[in-house]
């Protein structure tokens, strides 16, 4: 059996040429951004401050190795299309330059003896490590579309818990260029929920009827599960600033969004973009004195936006 380059002037799907081109606009890497210079603000915070945002920082830093090392490569032998694979390319370098960046906030804003008791602390707290199992066996066990919607819950659900609080000092005025990296994580998550939510709705809706509602109750358990996880560790990370019901708020919203990625009605009344914490809209929506990358695209949110790119691009 021969091999066969791939040619790209052959479409199988449209959206997996313009996928690429707008992710490959978006490349970014963390050292362009000059975290460091927060270190004025990180100093007038107090202890407690300081150790939310870097338990943060760093279940970030714990989800995305996840990503980066399971869950786009997982991905890969269910592909549709042969440029479907290389869009995962990509993706999965992104993912990678996630994980690295939040080792560069840590670093940029704590000595060695705090960073290292951060990484001790994501590497061992039971609601970290939970979450991250619960995806990581689907990854490894599930079937090609709950592979799919465990990849969407997670960089579209449970990443958000950990994006509120960059997002929140920055509509405070405060740490700029430490939610600057977050906008540019955030533009190419919204890329990736996206595209593999379009993915996902190519393969239930070629499902029967009855199939389609056993997958749903699958999928609304699912969430549950990691829902409850997701708001005991707000509790836990969060009370002691006073922001965990309105860490919950979000999450809601964004799992809204991500349902609707993959084709169905929001699941969470209440949780619309009104009754988002308006500071951290503030924060999503402020653009920074370093870059002018901040423009208006999709689902409500205000993100990050390569020159090439226009206002609609996540509308698919």
């Amino acid at each position: 059996m021969s091999y066969k380059t791939i040619n790209w002037d052959i479409i199988e799907d449209e959206l997996d040429e313009y996928v690429w081109d707008k992710a490959t606009a978006q490349y970014w890497l963390d050292t362009r951004v000059p975290v460091s210079n927060d270190l004025r603000d990180w100093r007038t915070l107090s202890g407690t401050e300081k150790s939310v945002i870097n338990r943060v920082v760093g279940g970030l830093a714990l989800l995305d190795t996840l990503q980066s090392e399971e869950g786009v490569d997982v991905m890969r032998p269910d592909v549709r299309t042969r440029k479907e694979a290389a869009v995962l390319n990509d993706f999965l370098m992104m993912e990678s330059i996630h994980a690295k960046s939040y080792g560069t906030i840590l670093t940029s804003l704590n000595d060695q003896a705090t960073v290292d008791e951060v990484f001790k602390w994501m590497n061992n707290n039971p609601r970290m490590q939970y979450k991250a199992k619960r995806i990581n066996d689907i990854y490894q066990t599930g079937n090609n579309l709950e592979k799919k919607v465990a990849s969407v819950f997670l960089e579209g659900v449970l990443y958000y818990t950990n994006f509120f609080t960059p997002l929140w000092y920055r509509g405070n005025n405060k740490l700029a260029n430490l939610s600057e990296v977050i906008k540019l994580v955030i533009r190419d998550e919204s890329v990736h929920g996206t595209y593999l939510g379009y993915k996902f709705q190519l393969g239930y809706n070629e499902l029967s009827a009855t199939e389609q509602k056993t997958f749903k109750k699958w999928m609304d358990e699912l969430l549950d599960d990691l829902l409850e996880n997701e708001f005991a560790f707000t509790e836990e990370v969060y009370a002691p600033i006073g922001l965990a019901e309105d860490v919950k708020q979000f999450v809601h919203y964004n799992a809204n969004k991500a349902l609707q990625n993959m084709g169905f009605e929001s699941r969470f009344p209440n949780a619309e973009i009104k009754d988002i914490n308006p500071i951290v809209m503030n924060g999503i929506s402020t653009e920074t004195a370093n870059h002018d990358f901040f423009s208006q695209v999709g689902a409500g949110y205000l993100m990050g936006n390569a020159e090439a790119m226009s206002s609609g691009d996540y509308d698919f």
